[in-house]
């Protein structure tokens, strides 16, 4: 078994081990208990009672978070014409057609996210084996493939989060930094919470939410009551 540091057996011992907190106390014990020295990202968990292989129970989608993320994302859009413009206008960091995804072949990554207009797809397709492992294939489900790039480039500047099940039945999203007011973060998780429950599965039965834990970067898990 790993070693743990001083401070954070320290910080674990302000957490008890089978108290199910609050979303407002989770996130405030999450931010007391953060063991590193840097502004520490904040995240959640959820583990759910849903089977991904059925693909009904797929969840998946994206959304804005009321009071964003606190991370910078640069963004790529794959268009052409006159919406290079719009995107460039709109703060894409980085604007371009198929000489983009000539970079992309040679081993460029110097992004986070892409955007691209249905008339690109086709050639972006041709970049799935690269792209899919490393999560950044556009999808419509989240709002990446889209002739409405203004807007696209906008909700990701402002703190947008994607969120889809694995085949575990886990959706791992940031909500924040430790930086963020615990008010912030609160906001932040629940708007979360209840995008997924508009989610659930019509043929889900029972408990839907079977876990959720809030943590931080390098910090104790954090055990949260479903609402």
């Amino acid at each position: 078994m790993a070693k743990r540091c001083k401070r954070y057996v320290e910080a674990t011992k302000l957490v008890e081990e089978n108290k199910q907190y609050t979303a407002l106390e989770a996130v405030e014990l999450a931010k007391k208990t953060s063991t590193v020295k840097f502004d520490a990202s904040v995240e959640v968990s959820f583990n759910l009672n849903v089977d991904p292989r059925h693909a009904d129970q797929q969840i998946r989608g994206a959304m804005v978070l009321p009071n964003g993320t606190g991370r910078s994302q640069k963004v790529l859009v794959i268009t052409q014409g006159a919406k290079e413009q719009e995107a460039k206008d709109a703060g894409a960091d980085f604007v371009g057609g198929k000489e983009m995804l000539e970079d992309i072949k040679k081993g460029w990554f110097d992004f986070d996210v892409i955007v691209a207009t249905p008339d690109m797809m086709g050639e972006l397709g041709k970049l799935g084996k690269v792209l899919g492992p490393k999560g950044l294939m556009p999808n419509p489900k989240t709002g990446t493939v889209t002739v409405n790039v203004a807007n696209a480039v906008n909700e990701i500047k402002k703190g947008k989060i994607e969120y889809r099940v694995d085949k575990e039945g886990n959706i791992n999203c940031l909500i924040g930094k430790t930086s963020f007011s615990v008010e912030a973060l609160a906001d932040n998780y629940k708007a979360l919470y209840n995008q997924l429950l508009k989610a659930r599965p019509a043929a889900v039965k029972g408990n839907y939410m079977k876990s959720i834990t809030i943590s931080t970067t390098m910090g104790p898990g954090i055990k949260v009551a479903a609402e």
